[in-house]
């Protein structure tokens, strides 16, 4: 059943859409919502693993905020590397088109943002963070990559992803975005397919008319499997990169990328690319070696140029 709502909220970001709350119930939902978003924030923080949890799994945040907003507990980024999305999920795009999920792969990555466009806070967070890293890679949206937001309120309506697609395309600046940039809305029976499929657990709190759901961007390959996450409200250019770069199979970006690849590795906890030691030590034992020889190829043949000088000089004088 598609729920009709008349919540708004006080954007905290400059460019984002601006609406106003009166009278305490709007302070109280605010302050409660500051919290939880918070409180989320620390859930898509490293965390270690559940023993025994299969997939990789962001696990809920401690028993203190547990205890302050217990609706937290069923808040969690389940991670199912190589996971398979369905393909044929019906939604309907910022236009009031019908379109299926799968209509946005087969060529590139793709960027996959779960979010709802009315939020708050944190999802307006997570589109800013997402869009300034963007703006950081000289990867375009409708070339290299596409990115898809997609909202799991059912409630939204194509006018609200309309308005979204506006204001970021606009922040993000770069000429074909629109092709390459998607807002979504869909009935729940999708939502949810969609969002088991990638781990993304979140929860509708009746009491404040809000969703508490955790902070993080999916990198899909062009076939739609699951290949990284990146957590949290901001994302290091560097990061998005090379996870494009990753889930293209090496199809976009340069040999400079494919290095990086080798000296960083994903770390799955954190959702970051760090420092391989070993194969930074690897790689720099390989180019100490090649230099090494090198030098002793150009000491040979200038010992050979000068022996041959000498011996034509020996030559001349007899």
């Amino acid at each position: 059943m598609v729920r009709v709502k008349s919540r708004s909220f006080i954007d905290q970001r400059s460019w984002g859409p601006t609406r106003t709350r009166s009278g305490a119930r709007g302070l109280a939902i605010l302050a409660r919502a500051a919290g939880a978003a918070l409180s989320l924030f620390v859930i898509a923080m490293p965390a270690a693993a559940q023993p025994g949890a299969g997939p990789l799994s962001i696990p809920p945040p401690g028993p203190a905020a547990l205890e302050r907003l217990p609706i937290l507990k069923d808040v969690r980024i389940d991670q199912r590397l190589d996971a398979q999305i369905p393909l044929d999920l019906p939604f309907v795009d910022e236009n009031g088109r019908d379109v299926r999920i799968g209509d946005y792969f087969g060529k590139r990555p793709v960027v996959l943002a779960l979010v709802y466009y009315e939020c708050p806070m944190l999802c307006t967070l997570v589109l800013n963070g997402l869009t300034g890293s963007l703006e950081g890679i000289n990867f375009d949206a409708g070339r290299e990559f596409d990115v898809v937001a997609v909202s799991f309120d059912p409630g939204e309506t194509p006018a609200l992803a309309a308005e979204k697609k506006k204001l970021y395309l606009g922040r993000y600046g770069r000429s074909g975005a629109a092709e390459g940039w998607h807002f979504l809305t869909g009935r729940k029976d999708a939502i949810d397919r969609l969002t088991d499929a990638v781990g993304f657990h979140y929860v509708y709190d009746p009491a404040i008319d809000q969703f508490a759901h955790p902070a993080a961007i999916t990198v899909l390959t062009p076939a739609g499997r699951v290949s990284r996450y990146l957590y949290g409200i901001e994302y290091a250019p560097r990061d998005l990169r090379l996870a494009l770069v990753e889930a293209a199979s090496g199809k976009i970006g340069s040999l400079v990328d494919q290095a990086l690849l080798y000296c960083y590795h994903y770390d799955p906890l954190s959702g970051k690319y760090g420092v391989a030691i070993m194969n930074v030590i690897r790689l720099a034992g390989a180019l100490t070696v090649l230099a090494l020889g090198g030098f002793i190829v150009l000491t040979l043949r200038r010992e050979r140029r000068q022996v041959s000088a000498v011996a034509h000089a020996a030559t001349g004088v007899r």
